[in-house]
């Protein structure tokens, strides 16, 4: 089983890198590391191109009394020194974001699995392209036109407006077609028509929260979890204790979420988590998705850390399998 695994995660991820259990990668990172995998860190801004290349500065972390720390010195690589790249840096999706998925174009795919690839992610907007599964969504549109999201949002008189490269509710807006600020909001949010935006018709079942829907490759996980919306707030906006409840997928959720997975998994993209509401599908997490570990484990007294770590190690294992096959056979 391939051992060498580097991690690319949040610039503020690595400034609270010890103890912050909230953080997905926290989980991964202490579970490679009690199996004896070699974990090294890095940030977007550690990846360089060097001679036609892809190489990063990368810091190697190490288990300690049940916690994760990393090393302050650092060492470069080639990013095919690795058997196994995460890559989990949180958006907005903007130019560094994009600059980073564009270096791993020289990682030798062979070698190294990437998990998500960023070549798809690149090519995969988490609002967006929930209109490749128009079955599963809410009516929707994506424009940067005033009149046509006012339109929109007066046929629908509820709708929920989101930016198209941001994650954790950051300028989502709650639109009635009786407000009289809605053309404002509209107007300043698409920059004067020249921002696209999505807008979906709002699910009256978003007062009880969304669903979050965790995949492994094309295994859909059983346990997910209820977010709920914040204090004052239709969203869900703090990331606390009370704000989390246990759920259970429907025969229908499950369906769904298990065409989604067969599909995006042939794109590299195995790492997902579906925001669902009442069945619908509102958005797809294919960045750094929350796998809501600690909470988890809370609700439903077990060791979640454990079932994805098998699944995980399934992964790699199947692709490797693969790649020698692939080898002997040429």
């Amino acid at each position: 089983m391939p051992k060498s695994i580097l991690f690319i995660i949040d610039e503020l991820e690595l400034k609270y890198f010890e103890f912050n259990d909230l953080v997905t990668n926290f989980w991964f990172i202490k579970e490679f590391l009690k199996r004896d995998y070699t974990v090294n860190i890095a940030v977007k801004g550690d990846l360089f191109i060097q001679n036609a290349n892809a190489f990063v500065k990368a810091r190697k972390s190490y288990l300690k009394d049940e916690n994760i720390f990393y090393e302050k010195t650092q060492k470069e690589y080639l990013v095919n020194d690795f058997d196994v790249v995460f890559f989990r840096p949180d958006p907005p999706v903007d130019i560094e974001y994009i600059n980073a998925c564009y270096i791993f174009d020289y990682v030798d795919r062979e070698k190294t699995l990437l998990i998500n690839d960023p070549a798809q992610i690149k090519n995969f907007n988490e609002k967006l392209h929930v209109n490749y599964f128009p079955e599963f969504a809410p009516e929707n549109i994506v424009t940067a036109s005033p009149e046509l999201i006012f339109n929109f949002a007066e046929k629908n008189h509820e709708s929920i407006l989101k930016p198209l490269n941001r994650c954790f509710g950051s300028g989502v807006y709650y639109l009635n077609s009786e407000d009289k600020n809605l053309l404002t909001i509209i107007n300043s949010m698409t920059q004067e028509g020249k921002t696209p935006v999505m807008v979906q018709k709002y699910l009256p079942e978003a007062k009880l929260g969304d669903k979050r829907v965790l995949i492994i490759g094309e295994n859909v996980m059983e346990e997910c979890i209820q977010k709920l919306p914040g204090e004052h707030n239709f969203k869900f906006s703090t990331h606390s204790d009370k704000f989390f409840q246990d759920t259970h997928l429907t025969q229908n959720e499950k369906l769904m979420a298990e065409k989604i997975a067969s599909q995006l998994s042939e794109r590299g993209l195995y790492l997902i988590g579906l925001d669902v509401i009442n069945e619908k599908v509102i958005e797809i997490n294919v960045t750094s998705p929350c796998y809501f570990i600690r909470e988890i484990n809370q609700h439903y007294g077990i060791h979640f850390e454990d079932k994805i770590m098998t699944h995980l190690e399934k992964l790699i294992s199947k692709h490797f399998s693969q790649e020698r096959l692939y080898a002997f056979n040429k």
